[in-house]
């Protein structure tokens, strides 16, 4: 199982994928908005999102989980 992980605080502004949804390396999955910048956070790994852990609109801190894949 792995995680993918918010790398700088911000706002959730957009979710690219779908549970279900396959994803590969460096493909991005979200997009943080923060101090009106919009920013992808790419996966680091391939796998299958098992759960999205935060919604659009959501703040998130640095190191927050923001989704979970299965290999």
């Amino acid at each position: 199982m792995s995680k993918i992980f918010s790398n700088m605080a911000g706002s959730v502004w957009k979710i690219l994928v779908q549970t279900g949804d396959h994803v590969e390396v460096g493909q991005d999955v979200v997009i943080i908005e923060s101090m009106k910048m919009e920013i992808p956070i790419s996966a680091e790994l391939s796998g299958v999102v098992k759960e999205i852990k935060k919604q659009e609109g959501e703040f998130v801190n640095e190191g927050d989980e923001l989704i979970e894949l299965e290999s």
